[in-house]
């Protein structure tokens, strides 16, 4: 059994990106990919819709996990390599990500607890996403507990640092430090911006 799995946060699917892809007039591969069948992964769609937050956030649960997956909002805990299309993507943007609301908590709960039970006792379960609200913490806190950890690093940082860190990591080979979510510190003083990556001379 994986002793280590994460949980990724959503892309946003109502942004302007969103409205880029799914627009009846785009051409481009990825649009078109979209509007067929079988549709496209959703890793490859989130980390258009994101950018580099999201890419950071996959690329660093495929090089370190055994086992990643993606809250949804209204589909619960998929895997990045699902694939969608652009129906798909419309329900994920009329559905907000709130701890109250049916239509997101209970895919999530039920999809929590079925991993729960696959996991082994000492399992970590790091969610790659904010910690500052309830949005996700309060429902994933219900299930996996203290075995539900983050990332002490990304306290205080924004979205676009915590992708660049995340690739920095990948690119070095060293994993962040997953404290438990209970009862720690989530917010914390902004950190220094990260250090540009040095392009290697050929």
């Amino acid at each position: 059994m994986p002793t280590r799995v994460f949980l990724l946060s959503p892309a946003r699917c109502d942004g302007k990106r969103a409205q880029v892809l799914i627009r009846d007039a785009a051409a481009f591969p990825l649009a078109q990919r979209v509007r067929t069948e079988p549709g496209a992964p959703l890793g490859e769609v989130f980390s258009f819709l994101s950018g580099l937050y999201f890419r950071g956030k996959l690329a660093y649960a495929q090089h370190f996990g055994l086992k990643s997956w993606v809250i949804t909002t209204n589909r619960g805990l998929i895997s990045p390599d699902t694939m969608v299309n652009v129906e798909h993507l419309r329900e994920f943007g009329c559905t907000d990500i709130h701890e109250s609301d049916a239509a997101y908590r209970d895919p999530l709960l039920r999809d929590a607890k079925a991993i729960a039970a696959s996991l082994s006792k000492n399992a970590q379960v790091v969610l790659l996403g904010s910690v500052a609200t309830g949005k996700y913490v309060d429902i994933l806190l219900e299930v996996f507990g203290d075995r539900l950890r983050f990332p002490a690093e990304f306290a205080g940082r924004g979205d676009m640092s915590r992708g660049g860190l995340m690739l920095r990591c990948v690119d070095r080979g060293e994993e962040l430090t997953y404290v438990p979510i209970a009862g720690a510190a989530r917010h914390g003083r902004r950190p220094p911006k990260l250090e540009p990556v040095k392009v290697k001379s050929r």
